[in-house]
């Protein structure tokens, strides 16, 4: 989902729309909050990675007019980008991986 800005409420609103669509499924989340030192590591280097380079693929390199426009660039680089095979998920695409998910949950 796309948000105006980026805040507290938009980081939860974003959770409780995951944890509806995952319910919708039949899969339930436990997801828990934990505080975590800032530049650790071996917590948190996946994912400042992964914003490093949505900012160098996306962010960076796009002109967005609007928030509509916005949301519309979006969504097609996160269909492109989702279908693509990544090796933190054994070289599968984020959509193979959330089938599978599904399928076995």
């Amino acid at each position: 989902w796309a948000y105006p800005e980026q805040s507290t409420y938009s980081s939860a609103d974003f959770l409780r729309r995951a944890v509806k669509w995952f319910a919708r499924r039949g899969i339930r989340l436990g997801i828990r909050h934990k505080l975590i030192r800032p530049y650790t590591p071996r917590h948190n280097g996946k994912v400042e990675r992964s914003h490093r380079k949505d900012n160098e693929y996306f962010y960076a390199s796009h002109k967005f007019f609007s928030f509509l426009d916005f949301q519309k660039q979006l969504a097609v680089r996160q269909r492109q980008y989702n279908a693509f095979p990544i090796r933190p998920l054994h070289w599968r695409s984020p959509y193979q991986a959330l089938s599978d998910f599904v399928t076995h949950h």
